[in-house]
């Protein structure tokens, strides 16, 4: 019913290796998950009771729903937007729009193939619902309702995906802006309840505004369903969620469907002169004229940094993007230094979600930056020029770095907001803002440079230009979102000997995905200790910060966190580099060390 490409991917998907490797992950880090819940409800010092199965099954219920969520929340809209980008970028979804495929066949079965892995991935789960089920505290409807949330949020994701990478030309485009806008969306269905909050003196109002929120925000809808004592009409909270992210998909689906052949094939023609007009002068002197009207502009000495900064590089349209972000950036901060500033914390609620949607932007522009090039078949004959590695490298890293930074300097912004208002440090003094402002500027200097590293540096040693995508922007991700459900796991119940061994089992699995990311197509031994060095440095910096014990005056130093963390993932930006500027040719595999 969805045509032939459907049908191609529903036949090669099994067949690949990365799928298996993929199930095997989540699902170890599920049971790892489900371990460290095992630890903190009931520990392995007594049996446990009905009710302690029952207090465990509803907490690991609860926490594997809301990883979930967000799991496919992201990878759902990037998986459609790379799937379509990649078929512009390597010039074949124009043979798709040449062959007898309808409209419907080749948008529907594109985004409906993309998301066939994840569709997979979220059977898999109903085994062990229906196991946290029978181990009771789990109702069967909760469960039905949970699946029915993720299914359908994963459905409008990939939509959203799909309807952006189908109307931008430019793979940096249609990633940015498919984040930017699920950022939006969640930003505003969140914004309902603040607007709930000023007129809460109108109950019904209220009450409807609540309603509404429930059925457009995912996290909502999830956490009245994981509710112990649900309401008498769970309607609004599941299946009204799922009605109407069904309405979304159905009206993105088809807008893509009636834009697809106006929107694609796109690009500048390129206007020729007519020889009337040519300069007579320039004629008689036997000169060549230019194609392109308007003057010749001088190129700089690294034509690669001349390229990056001065032409349109990344799209006709590189303002809509950072329009875009500046609009989500605003909300994000209005909400965290005007509603959320009594709550605990809400320096770290609005700085989070800004540094993550920064980092992402700026690992989308660093390996698209790489993955455009080869997709066109122009890094071919960049290698073949007269161009040396420095040249090459440098100007790929101050090219990324001169078009991502309106996404660098907003969270150092808001850190200077912080610390002059006295609301990073307890106690408040002046010095100790000012040391953990500084501490916090710099080593978001190092991250920076560590994702852009790290987008040259997988774009580089993966051919295929969805892979370096989905492997450069879920690094990041899996840093952010794994750091968070660290510390989460933490708070629980405050007591780490509790929890040493799944924590044992979490640095593990981040120093595996770590070495994958910057060592299994050419390992090293500098890339081989920064895998291991930089996932311990992110747990003892989140140690040392709850051990501190924030808002209740005994702020951690910041100086020891910082210099741990910056030492080790600056001497990963070291590994990653160092390679590439003195044995280019071996590090990117085109030849062997003896030179073959």
């Amino acid at each position: 019913m969805l045509g032939p490409i459907f049908g191609r991917e529903s036949l090669t998907l099994p067949r690949r290796p990365r799928h298996y490797g993929t199930r095997a992950a989540l699902f170890g880090a599920m049971w790892v998950l489900l371990l460290t819940v095992w630890q903190t409800t009931v520990g392995w010092e007594r049996t446990p009771t009905l009710g302690d199965n029952a207090r465990f099954a509803l907490l690991a219920f609860q926490v594997l729903g809301f990883v979930q969520l967000v799991l496919l929340l992201f990878f759902s809209a990037l998986s459609a937007a790379s799937t379509i980008s990649q078929e512009k970028d390597r010039r074949t979804f124009v043979l798709l729009l040449m062959t007898d495929l309808s409209n419907f066949e080749i948008v529907m079965g594109k985004i409906a193939g993309s998301l066939l892995q994840i569709v997979m991935l979220l059977a898999g789960t109903l085994p062990i619902f229906m196991f946290l089920h029978l181990m009771g505290g789990v109702a069967p409807g909760q469960v039905i309702q949970t699946l029915v949330i993720l299914g359908t949020t994963a459905l409008a994701a990939g939509s959203l995906g799909g309807l952006v990478a189908l109307w931008r030309e430019k793979t940096f485009q249609a990633l940015s802006l498919t984040v930017l806008f699920l950022v939006f969306y969640l930003v505003v269905a969140r914004g309902l309840g603040v607007i709930g909050w000023w007129i809460s003196g109108d109950t019904g109002n209220a009450s409807l505004l609540q309603t509404i929120q429930s059925c457009l925000d995912p996290f909502i809808a999830l956490e009245r369903v994981l509710e112990t004592q649900q309401r008498a009409l769970p309607f609004a909270s599941a299946y009204g969620f799922g009605l109407a992210m069904l309405a979304i998909s159905v009206l993105l689906n088809g807008f893509g469907i009636w834009k697809l052949r106006v929107w694609n094939p796109s690009g500048e023609p390129i206007i020729q002169r007519d020889s009337e007009v040519v300069d007579a002068e320039a004629t008689e002197k036997g000169r060549s004229v230019h194609a392109a009207p308007g003057r010749v502009r001088p190129v700089w000495a690294n034509p690669i940094m001349w390229r990056e900064v001065v032409t349109r590089a990344y799209g006709r349209r590189p303002l809509m993007v950072k329009a875009a972000y500046f609009v989500v950036v605003g909300l994000i901060a209005w909400y965290g230094l005007g509603v959320m500033e009594t709550l605990p914390f809400h320096a770290a609620r609005t700085l989070i979600p800004v540094i993550v949607l920064s980092l992402l932007l700026a690992a989308a522009q660093a390996v698209t930056s790489i993955t455009s090039e080869r997709d066109l078949g122009a890094l071919d004959l960049l290698m073949v020029t007269d161009l040396t590695p420095h040249e090459f490298i440098f100007g790929k890293l101050l090219g990324v770095l001169w078009n991502v930074k309106e996404y660098l300097i907003p969270p150092i912004i808001l850190v200077v907001i912080f610390a002059i208002r006295g609301q990073l440090a307890n106690p408040p003094t002046p010095q100790r803002n000012f040391e953990s402002g500084l501490g916090l500027v710099l080593g978001w200097a190092i991250l920076a440079a560590f994702t852009m590293m790290l987008g040259l540096h997988v774009a580089l040693h993966t051919l295929n230009s969805r892979t370096a995508a989905i492997l450069t922007l879920g690094a990041v991700f899996f840093l952010s979102v794994g750091t968070l459900v660290c510390i989460y796991l933490i708070l629980i119940n405050g007591q780490f000997e509790y929890q040493w061994l799944s924590f044992s089992g979490f640095i593990f699995a981040g120093v595996g995905g770590m070495w994958y990311v910057l060592a299994a197509n050419r390992p090293s031994a500098a890339l081989t200790l920064a895998s291991w060095i930089c996932p311990f440095a992110v747990f003892y910096t989140i140690t040392n910060v709850l051990i501190g014990r924030v808002g209740l005056g005994e702020t951690s130093d910041p100086l020891i966190p910082f210099v741990v963390t910056g030492g080790s993932f600056g001497f990963a930006v070291a590994a990653m580099l160092v390679p590439l500027l003195h044995e280019f040719d071996v590090a990117i595999g085109r030849t062997n060390v003896a030179g073959d």
